[in-house]
């Protein structure tokens, strides 16, 4: 056969009753060679190399991608910038596509036509595909007690494997194998991160959600406050909310604001401290510290007490190893430490017995 382009359009047409399953001649009503090679696996972006031999008397050659010719013998007949040819002579053909593709995968069909007859040899691709996490839920602020539904889509082949947990605080009792985590009543414990991982036998892609709950103000129990007149004393108010409390202290009914009388208030983060840096009789009483945020508040009561001598010597018994000093107990917090020894106590004792004739 003469014209290249006859026998380029008579090899497609024979491909196509080969892939039927029916019988083709050749000139000589020889019927056609017809291999099938392993087929070939190939990751997404890799090279592929397609090859066939040729053999001796070789008058015609193409590659075929299904319906479509990729060459013919030295003329590319595809558009596409990736094909090229690689090697063309009486031993090899050999086209090389770059950067391979989903739409690649399916059947490659080797045409030669040699003096005596027609010999094809086709192969399949079959690409595989990382996975690629390609819808997942936005970080999430809820309220205490919701439902919470979180998403996680994934494109991949072979299709991934869905895997949800928390990862922060780890909570090997909350995770999902599934592209949906369901969490009903969530409670202020269930925030955190949690991540979602897509899996298969290329690779792995991980990302991950940040949950908030939101809860009212839960506030421990306030402890009084022990002070002699004239030295400095701590009030501490703790809650535990999200969002942050914001704190307001009273006494009695009246508010206290900072600055108030000399007194002193800080918050830092779920902390408060009311300070008094010289207390007088007149601000011996009960003291209320109140913790505000947007889905409510909570209270609790403290009371500073003037600490007499004797009290002191009473403390001081109890704890003569390691005994806080007056600013210590008086902040009702941990504060600075002094250890007195049995000597130095007995000379405070005695100091204040003498004081009192």
């Amino acid at each position: 056969m003469k014209n290249p382009l006859c026998w380029v359009v008579l090899t497609g047409i024979s491909i196509a009753f080969i892939q039927q399953g029916l019988p083709v001649r050749s000139q000589g009503e020889s019927q056609s060679d017809n291999k099938q090679m392993d087929n070939i696996t190939i990751r997404q972006g890799e090279t592929l190399f397609l090859s066939c031999s040729q053999g001796d008397f070789v008058t015609h050659t193409a590659w075929l991608n299904r319906s479509s010719i990729l060459y013919a013998g030295e003329d590319k007949w595809s558009v596409d910038p990736r094909v090229s040819l690689v090697t063309l002579n009486q031993d090899e053909f050999t086209i090389k596509i770059e950067d391979v593709d989903l739409t690649d995968e399916g059947q490659y069909i080797c045409a030669v036509q040699t003096s005596r007859r027609p010999r094809t040899t086709s192969v399949h691709i079959i690409v595989q595909v990382p996975p690629k996490i390609v819808n997942l839920s936005k970080d999430l602020v809820v309220n205490e007690g919701s439902n919470v539904t979180l998403m996680c889509l994934a494109n991949g082949k072979p299709e991934p494997a869905i895997v949800w947990r928390i990862i922060s605080p780890s909570d090997d009792s909350l995770s999902s194998d599934n592209e949906v985590l369901e969490i009903p009543f969530i409670s202020r414990y269930r925030a955190g991160v949690y991540e979602c991982t897509a899996a298969n036998d290329i690779a792995v892609d991980t990302q991950t959600v940040e949950l908030t709950v939101n809860f009212p103000p839960s506030i421990s129990d306030g402890r009084d406050v022990g002070v002699t007149l004239g030295q400095r004393g701590v009030l501490l108010c703790e809650a535990d909310a999200v969002p942050e409390a914001d704190f307001e202290w009273y006494r009695d009914d009246r508010r206290i604001f900072n600055g108030f009388d000399g007194i002193e208030i800080e918050d830092d983060g779920p902390l408060s401290k009311l300070t008094f840096f010289n207390v007088s009789e007149a601000d011996y009483g009960n003291y209320s510290c109140v913790a505000i945020n947007k889905l409510g508040s909570a209270n609790t009561s403290i009371v500073l007490y003037e600490m007499t001598s004797s009290d002191l010597e009473h403390t001081a018994f109890e704890n003569n190893d390691l005994l806080e000093g007056p600013g210590a107990v008086q902040d009702g917090s941990s504060g600075t430490s002094t250890v007195f020894t049995p000597t130095c106590l007995l000379l405070i004792v005695l100091l204040h017995l003498l004081l009192k004739f």
